[in-house]
């Protein structure tokens, strides 16, 4: 069923009960905690130098501001906004200690970003009794220690965890049960499941598919000829099936890549103006890179015009590499490929093809006066925070680009590096 009282809901015959937990306006709210003036007041985070809203608190909401509004749009809808610039710090330290308290009821924790995670609390019914009460033991024990409310969603999977934890926001908890799966996704718009984005949305309506009732009944053939493999996957998901697994870090695979993206504090055009920001995100991604003892072979460089076109490149190295120097230089090449004469509004730097290995030195005195370099700068900047030591020529970029944590951020291990 979907709960918007406290109720008892017979669980124990669930091959699965899942938990999503999301927390409500999560930048802002942080800030609001923080400095108790900002309590009560619609407030919205920006990055530095951006002029661009990255979340809002409610009291901003009910004006009508929205992610992704520029602060004059911001300011227009509500006049009293108070503008906050993002402490990614804040965040961060606040986010590792949620994450802790969810284990308190389960091992089975899964980051999905920043602010929100899966808890597979299949296993702790007969410890806690029911998930109802995980869930309001966990949003009380939140509430207490650090003054945050969340809104949480209980399912047999994931994919309906995530869309019950949506239903009723701010501090809101909402359970479906399997029986009400389909009266639940009938008239829903597919829109409301997540992994269905736009793009998706535009493709679907294209084929007369609006909910998640006449997407379930789709031919899978028809979906596969659309959308390939993946066709069969959104038939899945308009009946509310999904198998995949709560998965804790210490079971993730691999990372796959280290990566920086940067929106632009104002569009900008030439390769003169782009090398500074490729520059820093170069340094971004390799020391992250040499933090966690990877090397990657192959180097991409993305970028988003004004326009909002995306377009990347990628160039594979003759050898793996996590010096700051060697990347930016790979990167400047694919860079010298783009059309700069265009307005550019975000820049990203990747390295893939990882090495996982244990730190040495290289055999070789250049080789090993460049890691012992980079070592050196490393420890300083851990030290003394990021670009307290870096290159000259980033200095004059320093507090362009907007730094505000990316809510895809995960505190555990090597995830850390996909920072945007």
């Amino acid at each position: 069923m979907v709960s918007r009282e406290p109720v008892r809901v017979a669980m124990r015959d669930w091959p699965r009960v899942i938990m999503h937990c999301d927390m409500n306006a999560f930048f802002a709210s942080v800030e609001q905690q923080s400095n108790p003036e900002l309590r009560g007041q619609p407030i919205a985070v920006i990055g530095t130098g951006r002029t661009v809203v990255t979340t809002a608190s409610y009291e901003a909401r009910a004006f009508g501001v929205k992610t992704g509004m520029n602060t004059w749009q911001a300011r227009q809808a509500c006049p009293q906004l108070i503008f906050v610039v993002g402490d990614n710090r804040k965040y961060a330290d606040t986010s590792t200690k949620i994450i802790a308290m969810m284990r308190d009821y389960t091992p089975q924790v899964e980051v999905f970003s920043i602010d929100e995670a899966f808890l597979d609390v299949t296993g702790s019914l007969k410890l806690f009794g029911s998930a109802e009460t995980i869930a309001y033991r966990l949003k009380a024990q939140i509430l207490h220690e650090l003054g945050l409310t969340c809104s949480i969603g209980i399912a047999p999977n994931k994919l309906l965890a995530k869309l019950a934890s949506d239903m009723q926001k701010p501090d809101g908890l909402t359970i479906i049960a399997p029986e009400r799966v389909a009266e639940v996704l009938e008239n829903l718009p597919v829109k409301e499941l997540c992994g269905i984005g736009k793009q998706v949305e535009k493709q679907l309506a294209d084929l007369n598919i609006f909910t998640c009732g006449q997407l379930g009944r789709a031919s899978v053939d028809r979906l596969k000829r659309r959308f390939g493999i993946n066709g069969e996957r959104l038939v899945l998901m308009g009946q509310g099936i999904d198998d995949s697994p709560v998965i804790p870090p210490e079971d993730e695979e691999e990372v796959k890549s280290v990566g920086h993206s940067m929106t632009l504090a104002q569009d900008v055009t030439g390769r003169d103006a782009l090398a500074k920001y490729v520059l820093q995100l170069s340094e971004m991604v390799g020391r992250r890179a040499r933090r966690y003892q990877v090397t990657g072979k192959t180097v991409h460089l993305t970028i988003r015009y004004g326009d909002f076109t995306t377009v990347g490149k990628q160039q594979t190295r003759t050898s793996p590499t996590n010096n700051s120097e060697e990347i930016y230089r790979d990167a400047m090449a694919i860079l010298g490929t783009f059309d700069l004469t265009r307005p550019v509004r975000l820049v990203g730097v990747r390295i893939t093809n990882l090495t996982h290995h244990a730190d040495q030195l290289p055999l070789f005195e250049k080789e090993r006066k460049k890691a012992l370099l980079a070592a050196a700068m490393d420890e300083a900047n851990d030290r003394f925070g990021e670009f307290a030591v870096t290159f000259g020529s980033v200095l004059e970029t320093e507090e362009k680009g907007s730094h505000v944590i990316s809510p895809a951020w995960r505190p555990d291990g090597i995830r850390r590096v996909d920072v945007k």
